[in-house]
């Protein structure tokens, strides 16, 4: 079994950085896609970034420019940093990795447990 752990949420104010991070841990797998979504409340979860294996990167029209993904495969960990942060960007963080596993040769979809990030004065 594969484990999602992220870290980093947090208070920011406008304008301020965080970085998140996820990482994965488990046995017998490999990761593929991983993505960072976002849930506020009363609204639905959207896709905030994603990054191939490869490292190819798509955003939200929202945080372009601002948000940047990284991985390091060494460590199976995803970053996301979010700089210029909004009000608006407040919300629980979730983040969900396409994972291999070779013990069963099977691909499932894994998520995290989610973090909170709020933007406030």
């Amino acid at each position: 079994q594969v484990q999602l752990v992220e870290s980093g949420g947090g208070l920011a104010q406008p304008g301020g950085s965080l970085r998140l991070s996820c990482a994965a841990s488990g046995r017998f797998f490999t990761i593929n896609d991983m993505e960072w979504y976002r849930q506020a409340p009363g609204k639905q979860r959207e896709l905030v970034a994603g990054i191939t294996i490869s490292g190819r990167t798509n955003y939200a029209d929202s945080v372009k420019g601002r948000f940047t993904i990284s991985r390091d495969n060494a460590k199976n960990t995803v970053y996301l940093q979010m700089n210029s942060l909004k009000p608006e960007d407040t919300a629980v963080y979730s983040c969900n990795a396409e994972i291999w596993l070779s013990n069963l040769g099977a691909t499932v979809s894994s998520w995290g447990q989610g973090t909170q990030v709020t933007v406030s004065s």
